[in-house]
C-alpha cells in the first residue's frame, strides 16, 4: 500500500441528534474530517422491500492509520460521504503490522 493509492477524498461522519425547533430531536450526521482513501467496491445484494428497491454494495475503504480512540480513527456505525455516496463503516483493521493503514469494511446503500 503506498499513499498514491488513496485518491479519493471521503468525508468522515459520525451519528447524532439535533434539536427539531418543538422540544424533541432528529437524527444527524457530523462531519469529523476528511480522508484520503482508496474504494474498492466488491460485489453487490438487491434487497427489494415492496415497491422500493434498495441495493446494498460492500466495499473496502483503506484510509491511512490512526491510533485507538483518536477522533480521526474510523469505528463502526459512523460513515463516509463522498457527495451524495455514503458507506456505512462495519469493522476496522489495521491493514499492516505497523498500523499505517486502515482496512474498514463498509456498505454502500442507495436507494433506486
Amino acid at each position: 500500500m503506498t499513499p498514491d493509492e488513496l485518491t479519493r477524498k471521503l468525508v468522515l461522519e459520525a451519528p447524532g441528534t439535533e434539536p427539531d425547533g418543538l422540544g424533541g430531536q432528529l437524527a444527524a450526521w457530523t462531519a469529523l474530517g476528511t480522508h484520503w482513501a482508496r474504494v474498492s467496491p466488491a460485489r453487490g445484494r438487491d434487497r427489494s422491500r415492496g415497491a422500493l428497491a434498495l441495493g446494498a454494495v460492500p466495499a473496502e475503504i483503506v484510509v491511512r492509520g490512526a491510533p485507538e480512540g483518536a477522533a480521526s480513527r474510523p469505528v463502526p456505525g459512523q460513515r463516509f460521504r463522498e457527495g451524495a455516496r455514503i458507506w456505512r463503516v462495519i469493522a476496522v483493521a489495521e491493514l499492516d503490522d505497523a498500523g499505517s493503514y486502515l482496512r474498514c469494511d463498509a456498505v454502500e446503500e442507495a436507494v433506486q
